[in-house]
């Protein structure tokens, strides 16, 4: 699985709130209307100029905080085709792979720039950037968690190995 974008640049200990302000949660409940907020704390204008594909290259503990899903819903609806972190809390680690959103580890993050074009090979842990023509080596995902993130999600995942899709 393979995606192209340009990037998005964030720091370190980036909670949910941040991701997906919290005063929408009971408010905003479509998928297409939470994109519209995604990182709007951290950049209000991430949502009008994300495109379908780009990449959120961030520092230490992406996703801290609380464990809503509506903070990895915004950012796939928004068109996000992967996160890449030096490091993510563990939940949301989870949601993302549970909601179909690519992620990676990535200790040098620091060398990838806003603005650059990035490409991402999940299945060998490769982040190329294309702006730069460096290459990274993150830790590829296990088999398992591919089969997950390609089929879409847990629920559409399941779906397909009981034969119910």
């Amino acid at each position: 699985m393979k995606v192209k974008g340009r990037v998005w640049r964030f720091g370190d200990d980036v909670n949910t709130d941040v991701i997906f302000p919290g005063k929408y949660t009971y408010t905003v409940t479509e998928p297409e209307d939470m994109a519209k907020h995604a990182m709007e704390d951290a950049d209000p204008e991430f949502a009008k100029g994300v495109q379908e594909g780009d990449v959120i290259v961030a520092g230490r503990n992406f996703g801290c905080g609380s464990s809503r899903e509506q903070a990895v819903t915004a950012p796939k609806y928004a068109g996000v085709g992967a996160i890449i972190a030096k490091s993510f809390a563990r939940i949301y680690f989870r949601n993302c792979i549970n909601q179909g959103l690519p992620i990676l580890s990535l200790p040098e993050v620091d060398e990838i720039q806003p603005g650059d074009e990035v490409e991402v090979v999940l299945e060998e842990g490769l982040v190329r950037d294309l702006t730069t023509g460096k290459e990274y080596r993150a830790k590829p995902l296990p088999p398992f968690i591919m089969d997950i993130i390609t089929a879409g999600g847990l629920i559409p995942s399941l779906k397909k190995k009981l034969g119910t899709e």
